[in-house]
């Protein structure tokens, strides 16, 4: 008889000011009555990249295969899943494809566990929601004092 895999909550959110701008993600596990709260930031990025990020750091903290239930406010990552668009941008090899990087690495993190997924409306009252929410928040202020890159201007060619 299979042994059933463990069952894991994973929260995420994304917060960003300015698209692009200084970001933070974080994301809440949650298994067995224990719950663990991950969050970091980014002083230049987009809102898209923090809801992936949030995504793919709890998913690499799993230790072990699981059963995960994704819980999100980002349909951009949900419909993803659910509307069959990662499997598409696989056979298309990422092509046009925002944030193959975060999607690549989401895809092969993702591959020992067995994913559902929720959405639930943000800001609108959701505990575990609000609370990924302002720890998201808090890393993107956090962020925001970090230097920001440096931008390079090609003209012509030259540098």
């Amino acid at each position: 008889m299979a042994e059933s895999l463990p069952s894991v909550r994973l929260v995420t959110d994304g917060a960003c000011s300015g698209n692009p701008g200084p970001g933070g993600w974080a994301c809440i596990l949650s298994m067995s009555g224990h719950t663990r709260e991950l969050s970091g930031g980014d002083p230049e990025t987009t809102n898209n990249r923090m809801e992936l990020t949030a995504l793919l750091e709890g998913l690499k903290a799993l230790k072990r295969p699981c059963q995960v239930h994704v819980v999100s406010d980002s349909k951009y990552v949900i419909d993803a899943f659910e509307q069959g668009w990662l499997a598409n941008w696989q056979v298309k090899g990422w092509k046009k494809v925002k944030n193959p990087d975060l999607w690549q690495a989401i895809v092969q993190a993702a591959k020992p566990h067995q994913l559902t997924f929720e959405w639930v409306q943000g800001h609108a009252g959701h505990p575990e929601n609000e609370r990924a929410d302002g720890l998201a928040v808090a890393a993107r202020d956090e962020a925001a004092k970090l230097p920001r890159p440096e931008k390079t201007l090609v003209r012509d060619g030259l540098f």
